[in-house]
């Protein structure tokens, strides 16, 4: 009984921070992808195309909290959702730093 208190109780904070990152970006869907032992991530596509993520230790917890927090979840982040995402010149440089002969990530 004390875990499912505890799952809903983190559930309930990561639906707070999805909450707040949506109300930032005027709105915002999902996609959950598992991370191994760590958890499983919550990726956050903002309708202003600002991206970020939170992070479950569980996928059923994940699942939880992006239903609180009325998230629209995609089952790939692929094609049109991925499309969503605005990157700027700092994501570029970071991207281009991890291919040889690209700019250092310094």
């Amino acid at each position: 009984m004390a875990d499912t208190k505890q799952e809903e109780r983190k559930a309930a904070k990561l639906a707070k921070r999805i909450r707040a990152f949506s109300s930032e970006h005027g709105g915002a869907e999902g996609h959950l992808a598992h991370i191994g032992q760590a958890g499983t991530r919550i990726v956050l596509v903002g309708t202003d195309g600002g991206w970020g993520d939170v992070v479950a230790p569980t996928y059923p917890i994940a699942q939880q909290a992006a239903e609180k927090a009325g998230l629209t979840l995609h089952e790939e982040f692929d094609g049109e959702f991925a499309a969503k995402v605005v990157t700027g010149p700092y994501e570029w440089t970071r991207m281009a730093g991890i291919q040889i002969g690209g700019p250092s990530n310094g």
